[in-house]
């Protein structure tokens, strides 16, 4: 064989070579999802050692500094903030848009009766950052810009492949490996997957995890509007006979200020104002709002979306784990469902550190075990306290609703509970609240839904 020969023989094999590894890769762990909780794992994995394949079918489009605020925004609590800063995100959504709130404000409206015997504010309860000793209590930022930002940090990390523009069309596992098929013939093996492609998760469904699916009564109207006035620091809730309408103030431009607005009601009415002219929809909101809402001046979006409860019968299955909406999703009243997701990512990221550091499987049942015990409870108290709120507020009854009303009042004037309740939305403890809802748990007959 002369040297040409073998030239030929060399370039042809190493071409094959080539083209066999593009199309079999193996990392420690692939994530299916990039959303925000998937892409917060790629980042704190990589950020521990390991090899992080980030998958999802979307691709995301740069941040446009011009654009109108997006439709989908999350309450991202003083928890998440620590975590993304921790992940490195944090500065990338400073740079982009975000609006911090100081004020967080629940009532009820008054029945006619109530509203002549009862002086005015006596059932409204405001939760303060300076009472706290901080500065805000949250922010409210666009997913889409969370999510951009995590993306960023994923991207940074020399430890995460990204794949975008492709979806998992098989899974298959051994003892040993998962093995993910993409739409392109592509073989991804790990050791261990993670499901972090939302509530209706193709993942879980692959990994033949089931899931308890409660449907809600309400539909959820949600819209981005302009409104005169500066820019608010506060986010409020105002609970109706129908539904809560909410208030969320978003990052203001140079001369308009903009919120986001959530109407709770029954879906043949969300339907109704769905098909309204925007003037028309301006109209019924400024009306059905309570006074606090400033005048709006435009809407630039609205969409809106049923209202379940869902939670996976197991976390793991195999070497399949789920994580955020695809582990559970919630009523969204009180905008936890994201950081939620997020208190998943740092407990799975720290279940599977310890487990390499003793020399564990990390897709072995010791360490996804561990995971779902510290998991389950606590996403399971908060479907318990939505679920609480819920009902109590979806009964006119009139003992019910002098007796709610006589709780928001005195919530609102015990400040050890304000308080208490407020250090566990921010995420900074779990505290006297978490005893309380777990003391429920234990005594409640299971709500109803529909």
């Amino acid at each position: 064989m002369d040297s040409s020969t073998i030239s030929l023989h060399f370039q042809s094999y190493a071409t094959e070579s080539v083209a066999d590894t593009e199309m079999n890769q193996t990392f420690d762990i692939a994530i299916v999802g990039a959303g925000m909780v998937g892409a917060a794992l790629a980042t704190g994995l990589a950020q521990e050692g390991f090899q992080v394949a980030l998958i999802d079918r979307e691709t995301l489009a740069p941040f446009d500094p011009d654009s109108t605020p997006d439709l989908r925004v999350s309450a991202l609590s003083a928890g998440s903030e620590r975590l993304l800063r921790h992940w490195g995100a944090w500065g990338a959504i400073e740079s982009m848009r975000l609006c911090p709130y100081r004020r967080l404000a629940v009532w009820e409206a008054l029945s006619p009766m109530l509203a002549r015997l009862l002086p005015d504010g006596f059932n409204r309860t405001v939760f303060d950052a300076t009472k706290l000793g901080r500065s805000h209590l949250g922010h409210i930022v666009e997913n889409g810009v969370t999510q951009r930002a995590l993306w960023e940090a994923a991207r940074s990390q020399a430890r995460v492949t990204l794949i975008q523009g492709h979806e998992v069309r098989s899974l298959e596992q051994d003892p040993d490996t998962a093995t993910l098929q993409l739409d392109d013939d592509r073989l991804i093996k790990a050791s261990l997957v993670i499901g972090a492609d939302g509530a209706r998760s193709p993942m879980r469904e692959m990994a033949h995890i089931g899931l308890n699916r409660d449907q809600y009564a309400q539909q959820a109207l949600v819209a981005t509007v302009a409104h005169e006035g500066p820019a608010q620091d506060i986010t409020w809730q105002a609970f109706q006979p129908s539904g809560p309408r909410a208030y969320l103030p978003l990052a203001a431009d140079r001369d308009t200020a903009w919120a986001s607005l959530v109407w709770y009601d029954h879906p043949d009415c969300i339907k109704t104002l769905l098909s309204l002219s925007d003037d028309d929809f301006l109209k019924a909101v400024q009306q059905a709002f309570p006074s606090e809402l400033p005048h709006l001046t435009r809407v630039t979006a609205r969409g809106s979306f049923p209202l379940f409860r869902g939670h996976a019968q197991r976390y793991f299955n195999g070497r399949v784990v789920l994580a955020g909406d695809a582990a559970h999703t919630i009523n969204p009243l009180a905008g936890q469902g994201v950081n939620l997701g997020f208190q998943d990512a740092e407990a799975l990221i720290h279940h599977l550190t310890n487990a390499r550091t003793q020399g564990q499987d990390i897709g072995g049942e010791a360490a996804l075990s561990a995971y779902e015990r510290e998991r389950r409870p606590a996403n399971q108290r908060m479907m318990l306290a939505m679920d609480l709120f819920y009902h109590a507020f979806s009964n006119a009854r009139p003992p019910l609703h002098f007796a709610r009303n006589i709780g928001l009042a005195l919530a609102g004037h015990l400040p050890f509970a304000r308080d208490e309740v407020a250090r566990y939305a921010m995420g900074l403890d779990e505290g006297l609240s978490a005893r309380l809802l777990r003391w429920l748990d234990r005594r409640l007959p299971a709500f109803p839904i529909t």
